[in-house]
């Protein structure tokens, strides 16, 4: 083996480069360049191929092995999941600082160690004496719950071996670190190194490991991204520190659904699952407010109803500012200059905010047309009728095209008693069955007619 060279590793792209700089030529963030120890291999003369030791076997005769989940009585988490923890899966769960990944784990755990089976927690950041104070404080004193505070993957492998417990968590996979790399514990090839070994162990015992990752400040894992496609299911903890609202997210799950997403509410116990998401994130909704609309978006297979908040301000300066909180900032401007250009509003002179209530995110299209609701209505200086949902998007020449289960969002709406909901043109296909009246708009103009009160 040759000797060990140095590497500059960016943390946000992965892009390997020979000598340090402030800033990434890859992806042009600053400082995200961390030395890394690489150690290379003489390259033989040839190659030649191994002779096969494993057969390859015709598909129809591989055996289906069906695996039983281990349903948590946390639906919120289930559903995200896919239906439950799988054995021998590894999951990674990252978030921002703070959100609560450590709250959420060590909540799970209690729940799989009341059901009857042993837990591991290892703490690579805290010293048991803290978990135990979190614990009390969340009302946690489960005797089948194990805690350890060590570093060592060799050691963790060790305990998990000898435990065989029903469910391991390694917080966070940044800490720990391999005797047989020279690099420091968080460094690329460590975390590659350690989440790739966890793997293996993972699907050895049948034992699920869910890793706790760190995020860079653009919001992804710190790793790069070869630490998602190493595990078999990401999420991630999402929401606002100030708002109380927390968005369990999943981005690769290879044993369900990536669309799902599970809504939970911080309080002095942990995290608290949030059964009606819909009617929480309306609860203290002021009708007949102007500049307020609700919309109705699909997160996976659940249907939520979300305010949208819009406000309009003359501008004293020579360009006036666009501010989004929820939404896309892109899709923000596109609404703006339909709203100016098929609608005739005037809002080149006009600061404009945007903001999603509950700290939530809406990336789906099916929201365009409650947020340029929003704007007009704050414009006009109208209020949006307080029984009126708002479904549709909004195209380039001011039309509105259909989205997808329509009917799901109807019944939704219905449920919290909203009587009317403004939709985008059936098109031949058949009326939801749902008992609220319907009002299908063909433009934009008719819409903003039809939902705000006294045009």
């Amino acid at each position: 083996m040759t000797k060990p060279r140095t590497r500059y590793v960016c943390q946000n792209c992965g892009a390997v480069h020979l000598r340090w700089e402030g800033r990434c030529p890859d992806c042009g963030e600053w400082n995200t360049l961390v030395e890394t120890v690489v150690e290379t291999r003489p390259r033989p003369e040839a190659r030649q191929p191994l002779a096969p030791t494993s057969d390859a076997t015709p598909l129809p005769e591989i055996e289906m092995e069906a695996f039983e989940r281990l349903r948590l009585p946390l639906e919120e988490l289930n559903r995200v999941l896919g239906g439950g923890i799988v054995p021998g899966s590894a999951v990674l769960l990252g978030g921002d600082p703070g959100i609560g990944k450590s709250t959420l784990l060590l909540q799970t755990s209690a729940l799989v160690a009341r059901m009857g089976g042993s837990v591991l927690y290892v703490s690579g950041e805290e010293s048991a004496r803290q978990i135990r104070m979190r614990a009390e404080r969340l009302g946690i004193r489960d005797p089948n719950l194990y805690v350890l505070a060590e570093i060592n993957l060799r050691q963790i492998m060790g305990h998990i071996e000898r435990l065989q417990p029903k469910l391991a968590v390694v917080d966070s996979i940044q800490s720990v670190y391999l005797d047989d790399l020279e690099s420091a514990p968080g460094s690329i090839s460590q975390v590659r190194e350690c989440a790739a070994v966890l793997l293996r162990l993972a699907k050895a015992t049948g034992v699920p490991i869910f890793l706790v990752g760190h995020v860079t400040k653009t919001g992804a894992i710190a790793g790069p991204r070869v630490l998602e496609h190493i595990v078999d299911t990401v999420l991630y903890l999402e929401g606002e520190r100030f708002h109380a609202y927390r968005l369990l997210r999943s981005v690769k799950n290879r044993f369900g659904s990536t669309d799902e997403v599970g809504v939970f509410e911080m309080t002095e116990q942990g995290l608290q699952e949030v059964q009606n998401p819909s009617e929480a994130f309306l609860a203290e909704r002021l009708p007949n407010a102007a500049g307020s609309a609700i919309a109705v978006t699909m997160e996976g297979t659940r249907p939520l109803l979300v305010e949208v908040q819009a406000l309009t301000s003359p501008s004293p300066f020579a360009q006036p500012r666009r501010t989004a909180n929820g939404v896309d900032f892109a899709r923000l401007l596109l609404l703006v200059a339909v709203l100016s250009k098929r609608v005739g509003l005037n809002l080149s002179n006009q600061d404009v905010f945007v903001n999603v209530v509950g700290g939530l995110r809406i990336s789906e299209p099916a929201a365009d047309l409650a947020v340029a609701v929003a704007i007009a209505s704050s414009y006009r200086n109208r209020p949006v009728a307080a029984d009126l949902a708002v479904v549709g998007e909004v195209g380039l020449s001011g039309e509105l095209r259909s989205v997808g289960q329509l009917e799901r969002r109807l019944r939704e709406a219905q449920k919290l008693g909203f009587r009317r909901c403004l939709v985008p043109p059936l098109r031949g296909r058949e009326r939801p069955a749902v008992e609220m009246e319907i009002l299908p708009v063909r433009t934009l103009g008719e819409a903003l007619e039809a939902a705000l009160l006294g045009a």
